[in-house]
């Protein structure tokens, strides 16, 4: 009597544990990225989260003020809709504490800092890894996140060096054609950063005829932004806290475009940004991308994607269920508020396949 109780219990965990191993292997989550705004207003986040409920979106990445945040998450409670605290990391416009100290500042191979010099953009304005000062302040504000009761996670964006390849699609935008890499655009010779370096290898890479071909001096500079990354999250685990990241496409390419290994980052989960139109790919590439990040890191990945290069429908669409098909966990849209009706619909459709 005893072997047959065992046994039925043992049919019974096995039965349950398939149930939950189904149940796992199709739970697939939309999230989109959004802000704050300047000032909280309850009767419109009411209506924002109505709407992202209605496309099936059960979690916000929302960037801007922690004490809207706060309120905020009470809001989202009620429709079941996780909030994380989506932060710009080591790219810092407007941080009036950081343009105090201008050391903070990552440095180019013309010897310009980020605040100086701005790449690209005016809101490049980026900190160096290498300062310990810069490296607090940027701890510090992650710090006041993870005091944010409720928080799903600390999303950390903009957590790499300026492009020192931008993609393809984006060159033409700047005149510029980088088929090497263009020491205005090629980061980070702080002094901290040369010094370090000289020390383990003897070398000062600002002499360096080809940076780009010493596998040390990149690897040298990817790991300061991990252990800054795994520092925080470090910080985070031990108050019960998670932290998430927008990220590049895959690891191989992030190393070489941005100067950002995730796949070595004790993360919780990825977003990797799969933005097609960015490089000239088809939707086939995101799929691509998705499966390679998925088998470069062992924690989850949540598939970025790009509503204004997917207006239409049947891209859109494809674009999730490639995703989902090579092992996405998920997508996160940049962003929902800006859908097209017809872009709405596909989300309501594969909402109700769920």
């Amino acid at each position: 009597m005893k072997k047959l109780i065992l046994l039925i219990l043992i049919i019974s965990f096995s039965c349950n544990s398939k149930k939950e191993t189904k149940k796992e292997k199709y739970s697939f989550t939309f999230s989109s990225w959004t802000n704050t705004g300047k000032e909280f207003k309850e009767n419109i986040w009411l209506k924002k989260l109505n709407y992202y409920d209605s496309l099936g979106i059960s979690e916000i990445l929302v960037g801007g003020n922690p004490e809207i945040l706060k309120k905020i998450i009470p809001l989202a409670n009620k429709k079941n809709i996780k909030v994380h605290g989506w932060m710009w990391t080591l790219n810092r416009p407007g941080d009036t504490i950081s343009k105090k100290h201008p050391e903070w500042y990552a440095v180019n191979r013309n010897g310009q800092n980020s605040l100086e010099y701005r790449a690209y953009v005016n809101y490049y304005q980026w900190l160096s890894p290498f300062h310990p000062d810069a490296r607090q302040h940027i701890k510090k504000n992650a710090k006041k996140l993870m005091e944010i009761e409720g928080l799903a996670s600390v999303h950390l964006d903009y957590v790499r060096y300026p492009d020192v390849i931008l993609g393809a699609d984006l060159q033409p935008k700047y005149n510029l054609v980088q088929e090497t890499e263009m020491p205005e655009y090629d980061y980070d010779y702080h002094p901290l950063a040369r010094a370090g370096f000289k020390k383990i290898f003897d070398k000062d890479p600002i002499d360096f005829k080809h940076p780009e071909l010493s596998t040390e001096w990149r690897q040298y500079r990817l790991n300061a932004i991990t252990s800054l990354v795994n520092e925080i999250i470090e910080i985070a685990h031990a108050k019960n806290k998670k932290v998430t990241a927008a990220v590049f496409p895959f690891p191989e390419m992030s190393r070489q475009m941005v100067r950002q290994a995730w796949n070595d980052w004790n993360l919780d989960t990825a977003y990797p940004m799969l933005y097609q139109n960015f490089y000239r790919e088809n939707i086939n590439w995101i799929g691509f991308a998705t499966k390679q990040g998925v088998s470069d890191v062992d924690f989850p990945i949540i598939s970025g994607l790009y509503a204004p290069a997917l207006r239409d429908p049947k891209d859109l669409e494809k674009a999730i269920l490639i995703a989902k098909e090579n092992g996405a966990k998920g997508i996160a849209i940049f962003t929902a508020d800006g859908l097209t009706k017809e872009q709405q619909a596909v989300f309501v459709k594969l909402k109700n396949q769920q």
